[in-house]
């Protein structure tokens, strides 16, 4: 007694351990445990990450324009020391010094020289701060621009799953017939071959056989090539799709109390926002360029020279390093560059026509797409009932040929009444796989207007 009550113990511990092991295969075997693996090895989702990485590298560029700009140089060089006093228009890296005109010694000296300058812009008018604002849009444009992305990626991906189930339903279908056509052919055989039917009727149900095996071989290869195309989106061997063969010929009832309205934040339209708000943002700033800027400039310059203080010039090279010099600059200035007053101004409100043609986009796709949300809920609701009506179609089709089956090996039917039959019930069965893949596309449609594929992965 205490051995069988032990045996009974271990045999429940085992269903249990082994339950929820065996619900987890069995939730694996859906759309939806494709999506993570296309999710992390699709190359075009790395490609959005870096996009996004690159747009974050770019603002955190701009804002580096916001700090003090440092110049440094070091030069060493020989040649004539001709010169006139006063002052020059500086370059970056460069101010002027005065100093006296050598008198005597050689033609050539050698000269040494070295610099830094520091250029800050104190104040741009909002120029910088708007770039900034503007680098920031981009960078959260290329963060929707990924989540749109994926939202289509989803969609192909399920559409691509559907087409599979689709050519594999129409391959079952297909060999189906034949198996039918080569039970009619067998039988119209064996009743020819005893003098009940004309060997005509044996010639007929052979070619018809023939006939479903070549449409047998058709659906095949569009099953395979399904499957490859899946498999590119994958990035694996082979998929495990045997599990979801069912849901797709039964599939599950969406409830009708569903969002029936675009989401504001839906993805594609928030791309739209966010490239409207980058053009917005790079019209002001590209506007306030035509502002002035005000910079503090602060220099440091260290020279030598063959020259000494008394006139007389050393061709030498080491000279070149002595009689040196070291000079400090320090002051404020302001910088406008009045010719791009007009240019700006002009790439200003390109920008601005820009983000207005983008805001009307917006509108367009919004309004578009909750007529088309609006529009597939209703079909979908037909749809399944559809699905409904075909499948008792097929069950009394099924019925029906059976009955004619058993009236034709009796001899109360003709050949051809059985063969119309067949195509009856032929028919009945490929207007259930047609409707059953309108369902799932559909649905996978909705999902993309919805931004939800939720119900789409978990019951297909």
């Amino acid at each position: 007694m205490i051995k069988h009550i032990r045996a009974t113990a271990l045999l429940w511990l085992a269903v249990v351990a082994a339950f929820p092991l065996y619900a987890q295969q069995q939730k694996e075997h859906t759309l939806g445990s494709l999506w993570s693996k296309v999710e992390e090895n699709y190359p075009g989702v790395g490609a959005k990450m870096s996009a996004i990485d690159a747009a974050k590298y770019n603002q955190r560029a701009v804002k580096g324009y916001m700090l003090p700009q440092v110049n440094a140089q070091a030069q060493n060089t020989y040649g004539t020391y001709e010169g006139s006093a006063g002052g020059f228009f500086p370059q970056p890296g460069f101010f002027n010094v005065n100093g006296s005109v050598p008198l005597g010694g050689s033609t050539t000296a050698a000269n040494t020289f070295g610099s830094a300058i520091v250029n800050w812009e104190l104040f741009s008018f909002g120029k910088l701060r708007k770039q900034n604002e503007a680098a920031g849009a981009l960078y959260d444009k290329s963060v929707s621009d990924k989540d749109a992305y994926i939202l289509n990626l989803k969609k192909i991906l399920s559409e691509r799953y559907i087409v599979l189930l689709y050519n594999d339903a129409k391959l079952q279908w297909t060999e189906k017939n034949a198996e039918r056509l080569d039970d009619i052919r067998k039988i119209t055989s064996g009743l020819s071959a005893s003098g009940l039917r004309p060997a005509a009727d044996s010639l007929l149900a052979s070619s018809s056989y023939v006939q479903a095996m070549g449409e047998h071989d058709k659906w095949n290869g569009l099953k395979n090539a399904s499957f490859i195309q899946l498999l590119e989106l994958y990035g694996n061997d082979t998929v495990d799709y045997s599990a979801s063969t069912g849901r797709f010929a039964n599939p599950a009832e969406i409830g009708l109390n569903k969002v029936n309205t675009i989401n504001p934040s839906h993805p594609i339209l928030d791309a739209l926002d966010k490239q409207s708000e980058y053009y917005t943002l790079s019209g002001e700033a590209q506007k306030r360029s035509s502002l002035p800027s005000i910079n503090l400039l602060g220099g440091y310059a260290y020279r030598g020279t063959g020259i000494s203080p008394n006139g007389t010039v050393s061709g030498a090279w080491k000279d070149g390093f002595s009689n040196t010099t070291n000079n400090f600059l320090a002051g404020i200035g302001i910088t406008w560059n009045l010719t791009s007053l007009h240019t700006n101004r002009m790439k200003g409100e390109q920008f601005f026509k820009e983000a207005e043609s983008t805001k009307l986009l917006h509108s367009q796709y919004e309004q578009a797409m909750q007529a088309d949300l609006s529009a597939s809920q209703a079909k979908i609701v037909q749809q399944y009932q559809q699905l409904q009506k075909t499948k008792l179609a097929v069950q009394q089709s099924q019925d029906a040929y059976n009955m004619y089956l058993a009236r034709y090996k009796s001899g109360l039917i003709t050949l051809s009444e059985l063969l119309q039959i067949r195509i009856l019930l032929e028919q009945a069965e490929n207007a259930r796989i047609e409707a059953s893949r309108d369902y799932w596309v559909l649905l996978a449609y909705e999902a993309e207007l919805t931004a939800d594929f939720d119900f789409l992965f978990n019951n297909l």
